[in-house]
């Protein structure tokens, strides 16, 4: 049977240091502002390389000191609330029986 993991982060869209400011340069051909979205490639590359895949992405004003999440109360952000899911080590896709012996789908 086919099981998943999931795994929840706060990314947030900056340009820190020079790697991101080339790569950005580089990929997309413009001057990176500080809080360009596509700064996160990277990171989110490195996470779909381990198998993770992103599945939501919301915008969030901030998070609080307790890890809770402010959704409203400020009109720009740069972070962003990201849920990605990997299919469990051992788990697997079901097969239709009659998808293996017919292929084609002909009868």
């Amino acid at each position: 049977m086919e099981q998943w993991e999931y795994l929840t982060l706060m990314l947030r869209a900056r340009v820190r240091n020079r790697a991101t400011r080339e790569y950005l340069q580089q990929r997309f051909n413009k001057k990176p502002k500080p809080y360009s979205p596509e700064s996160m490639i990277p990171e989110l590359d490195k996470l779909g390389a381990e198998g993770w895949e992103l599945v939501h992405m919301q915008p969030i004003a901030r998070v609080g000191g307790k890890e809770d999440v402010q959704v409203s109360g400020s009109d720009w952000t740069s972070s962003y609330f990201c849920v990605f899911k990997r299919r469990k080590p051992g788990s697997h896709v079901p097969v239709s029986v009659a998808a293996v012996h017919n292929p084609t789908g002909s009868p």
